[in-house]
């Protein structure tokens, strides 16, 4: 992987030719055909700088962060992030003064966690987000409602659930996976509070965790589809009522389904809970070893700030995305009306991403604890309290390195 990142930097063609310095601008492999074109048509159309764009196939958040310690590796980057060890690490650049006058236009989901003691680490490109898809027809044959709280999600994937189609397919996994910590945002909960705490240590999560192995109980759930549950084939193909899904799904859902179908957040639970969904997004950020920071700096602001038909165009015409911007959000016609629609508002009026100091083993530790619960019917007191121990730990961790 560091041969890979130190010899093939993306700095020798491909390129703008604009005028002024070459600087390498490095993204991860995209699934829809013609986003490379387009990223690669809009570092042409930079005058200020001879952009570089290099695609990056296999796993790129490994390549980058390795990159990132090198002379050789990008100028301007995509990055899942950056992490909260990239950032106090001095790996990535301040780029908070790029925000003026624009920052309460971007989507605070998502600019969240881009957010460190004040400063902002990348800029936000676009928004994808998870929902749950319905399908009316099945649910008014049932005499279901499109479920409000949980309990009524666990009453309607038993009410839905015949022998040729189960009510809910959370992913192959059981849910695990796929829900994270959504269902603790249902129950007004979260994974690590605003001041660095324990967001879960709370009996209100074992309850509602509980009840997601009722799903599992009552033969409700979808297991073993053919796809997992990043794809919809499940739910168009009738395999199930309900599932669990991401926004990048539903022009193919529409194209199947046509109107037969509406999109909700994670039902609420409890009296403190409100429905909810994770959000999340790729950022551009400069390397704090490159040689042309204030050069990079000035390219991010005109691709990722300025140049607003290129976010629209970035997040609408090749995949199905969110614009970082609430104002392009609010006025992109493909975002206007019905679950697309719906959609937008969820993201802004429930949407949650997890946080910075939410680390790679506080995560593995709960969705280990969740995958227990959900299938085994692990206690949900004894699996959590495990969970806060290694989160506590990992939060002590983190406060040293600060």
């Amino acid at each position: 992987m560091l041969t890979a990142c130190g010899s093939n930097t993306g700095r020798g063609g491909g390129g703008s030719g604009g005028s002024g310095p070459r600087l390498a601008q490095w993204y991860h492999q995209y699934g829809e055909a013609g986003v490379e074109q387009a990223v690669k048509r809009y570092a042409a159309a930079y005058e200020k700088a001879d952009v570089q764009v290099q695609w990056r196939p296999g796993n790129y958040d490994e390549q980058t962060a390795a990159a990132l310690l090198t002379d050789s590796g990008p100028d301007v980057f995509e990055v899942n992030g950056p992490s909260l060890d990239q950032i106090r690490q001095g790996q990535v650049v301040d780029l908070t003064d790029l925000f003026d006058g624009v920052r309460g236009d971007f989507n605070p989901a998502v600019l969240a966690p881009k957010t460190y003691e004040g400063k902002i680490w990348a800029i936000p490109q676009v928004v994808d987000m998870h929902l749950l898809y319905y399908r009316k027809s099945h649910l008014d044959d049932a005499g279901v409602r499109p479920p409000r709280s949980l309990d009524e999600l666990v009453d309607a994937a038993k009410a839905l659930t015949t022998e040729d189609v189960k009510g809910l397919f959370l992913g192959n996994d059981g849910g695990a996976g796929a829900l994270g910590v959504t269902p603790l945002h249902a129950a007004g909960l979260s994974s690590v509070t605003e001041d660095g705490g324990i967001g879960f240590d709370d009996p209100a999560a074992a309850r509602t965790l509980g009840k997601l192995h009722e799903l599992y109980a009552d033969k409700s759930l979808l297991l073993g589809a053919p796809a997992d549950w990043s794809d919809p084939s499940a739910f168009t193909q009738e395999l199930t009522a309900m599932q669990w899904c991401g926004l990048w799904a539903l022009p193919a859902v529409e194209k199947e389904l046509g109107d037969d179908f509406g999109v909700l957040p994670f039902p609420a639970d409890g009296s403190g809970g409100k429905p909810a969904l994770p959000v999340g997004a790729y950022g551009a950020a400069v390397s704090a070893r490159s040689k042309h920071q204030e050069e990079g700096k000035a390219f991010l602001k005109w691709l990722w700030i300025d140049r607003t038909e290129y976010q629209e165009d970035f997040a609408l015409s090749y995949g199905f995305h969110i614009p970082a911007r609430l104002s392009l959000a609010g006025k992109a016609g493909k975002l206007r009306n019905g679950p697309a629609a719906d959609a937008v508002r969820y993201s802004t009026e429930y949407g949650y991403a997890e946080p910075l100091l939410w680390t790679p083993a506080s995560r593995t530790a709960y969705q280990d604890a969740l995958s227990r619960i959900i299938k085994s019917g692990a206690d949900p007191d004894d699996q959590l309290r495990s969970v806060v121990r290694t989160v506590r730990a990992e939060l002590a961790r983190a406060e040293k390195t600060s």
